[in-house]
């Protein structure tokens, strides 16, 4: 039997991150091999996720990374069982990774399809393996979204200083030059912001689910049951006219100057840069 010394522990322990007697272990098992022991340290990791695939991940990150051309960008979540895990080191690091991750994956969207994507010959399965090994969490990837440019226009991101929850959004431009126009890069930014901050349904009221209108207009139906017949359709239009208004971005009320509503906040910023623009779609993220 191969006697494993401290200089290999220590060795295995700065090329895993893992802990000393976790690494003398591995070590002992793999015969002293290094390589081996390595593959020992992720299969524990795998176990971990396994042993702990019925917990909930309602902590984590959200993170996001642009292209250098600015043509393309994503926003993923990386989730885990405790805020305190979400906090630590080796978790923050994987999800800086996954913004790495999130932008080289070849589909645009379905957290599962990065855990399959490799950056310089390691997937990010091993990634989450390695976190789950050194925390003993579940640890997962959540939403993701990646956005491409296929015409004029640009892509804004903003995550919330908690990190735990963030908005992208895609602006399409009449041109380049709307595009590149401090007024509506400023504009695209704050509604970013404001998406983050008001959890808008859908963009406008043909994004709405119709199963959520439909239970909407049953709510409001019978909270005026009581009211006469003939009036009661007028009060539930009237009650819809306000969900829609609270609910559908371009109709909310600009949360920097609620005498607007996003839509003419935009409109305004677009004349401004002396073209056209229209807020084409957005994913807003959150955990915990």
């Amino acid at each position: 039997m191969v006697e494993i010394s401290a200089s290999m522990v220590m060795k295995l322990r700065k090329m895993s991150g893992q802990g000393m007697m976790d690494c003398k272990n591995a070590l002992a098992e793999a015969d002293g091999d290094i390589e081996r022991a390595i593959e020992i340290l992720r299969k524990k990791g795998l176990a971990t996720l396994v042993r702990r695939a019925e917990r909930e991940t309602s902590e984590g990150l959200v993170v996001s990374k642009r292209g250098e051309d600015g043509e393309v960008a994503a926003m993923a979540t990386l989730c885990c069982e405790t805020d305190f895990v979400a906090r630590s080191g080796d978790f923050v690091a994987g999800a800086d990774a996954l913004a790495d991750y999130a932008l080289c994956c070849k589909a645009d969207e379905g957290g599962e399809n990065i855990l399959d994507t490799s950056v310089e010959g390691k997937k990010f399965s091993s990634i989450v393996a390695e976190i789950a090994s050194k925390t003993g969490e579940k640890i997962e990837v959540g939403d993701y979204a990646k956005y491409k440019l296929d015409s004029p226009g640009l892509i804004s991101t903003y995550i919330h200083f908690n990190g735990k929850v963030g908005t992208m959004v895609e602006i399409e431009t009449s041109d380049e030059r709307v595009a590149s126009a401090d007024a509506l890069k400023q504009t695209a930014a704050d509604i970013a912001m404001h998406i983050t901050a008001t959890k808008p349904l859908a963009l406008d009221k043909g994004g709405v689910s119709a199963d959520i209108i439909e239970k909407e207009k049953a709510i409001f139906a019978e909270q005026v049951k009581n009211k006469p017949a003939n009036i009661i359709d007028k009060i539930v239009e009237g009650k819809m006219k306000k969900f829609f208004a609270e609910n559908c971005l371009v109709e909310q009320r600009f949360v920097k100057d609620d005498s607007k509503t996003v839509a003419e906040v935009f409109a305004e910023a677009a004349r401004q840069a002396g073209g056209e623009a229209k807020i084409k779609r957005f994913v807003r993220f959150e955990v915990g």
